[in-house]
């Protein structure tokens, strides 16, 4: 079946918030309720523009940005992150805004945490869960929960001073070297530079670029699960849910927990459907080639 002509063929939306908005690329008809597509911390909604054009014209896909990434608007001082959670009440407004009944969640890493949040949170109101290269949030022991929130707290401090400061401009050459180096691999040159379409803005005096998110998303430790919270979340969902893993992937801290969430899952859901694919923890902007065909029949399920 024919797909969209290019990742460009998408409509930007704008979807009013109370802090601001939330932006993203709306990929084929509007009349048809769209996959809403998650995108990975520090990533934006732009993860999917490789993988959009493989898919079906008839489909619908809404990839969002989420607070503080890519275009949208970020918090107010004083306002943290709160990763997951911030995801989850999002997507909840979202789903409001539309008035939709039953949605359809596709993400990525920290977008596939929220969307198995969500599922959770709401497990009669999803049909598919799609996660790429994660299972859950990821899953952090008590303990070392506890022992880092202290230097978490104190760095969301630091960086909110920054926000006061003008953001460091580079040229192009030099933001592709740092997101390059940020990656460590995990992203191509070229999938670097599809990211980089919404992560950076021309800076004020037009002699330079910075990144358009928001410093205090780096701080990515507040609100994290524990292993019973998370296997309580997989309990409860019910819809059909496809799990695609990367091999080698993303380096989790305890592997083990990553299967074991996804038996607890297979308890409970319609369908649990698993493949391990050749490929870095960003496999579907690299190759999706690779997962196209995947995510096409298991939508049709």
């Amino acid at each position: 079946m024919e797909g969209y002509s290019s990742s460009d063929s998408a409509e930007e939306i704008t979807i009013p918030m109370p802090w601001g908005n939330i932006c993203g690329k709306w990929w084929g008809p509007r009349q048809v309720k769209p996959v809403i597509a998650l995108h990975g911390w520090q990533d934006n909604a732009g993860t999917f523009d490789k993988l959009a054009p493989h898919l079906p014209s008839t489909m619908s896909l809404l990839a969002i940005d989420l607070p503080g990434h890519g275009k949208s608007s970020h918090y107010p001082l004083g306002q943290s992150y709160f990763l997951y959670w911030d995801g989850l009440v999002v997507l909840r407004r979202i789903v409001k805004h539309f008035r939709w009944d039953k949605i359809s969640i596709l993400g990525h890493s920290l977008g596939g945490g929220i969307g198995f949040m969500y599922a959770g949170s709401y497990p009669d109101e999803v049909e598919h869960l799609i996660c790429i290269d994660i299972a859950s949030p990821v899953i952090r022991e008590n303990e070392s929960m506890i022992q880092g929130i202290s230097a978490t707290v104190d760095k969301v401090l630091d960086y909110e001073k920054k926000l006061d400061k003008a953001l460091p401009a580079y040229t192009y050459d030099e933001a592709l070297h740092l997101v390059m180096t940020a990656y460590r691999g995990s992203l191509t040159e070229d999938s670097c530079k599809v990211l980089m379409k919404r992560g950076l803005q021309e800076s004020p005096d037009g002699k330079g670029y910075h990144f358009s998110r928001d410093v205090r998303v780096k701080v990515g430790g507040l609100g994290m699960l524990s292993k019973e919270t998370v296997m309580t979340f997989a309990s409860s969902i019910k819809c059909k849910v496809l799990n695609i893993k990367g091999r080698p992937g993303m380096s989790f801290d305890k592997e083990e927990y990553y299967h074991k969430v996804l038996s607890k899952i297979k308890e409970s859901a319609e369908k649990l459907e698993f493949h391990e694919i050749p490929g870095t923890h960003h496999l579907h902007l690299n190759d999706p080639e690779s997962i196209a065909s995947i995510v096409i029949n298991f939508l049709k399920c």
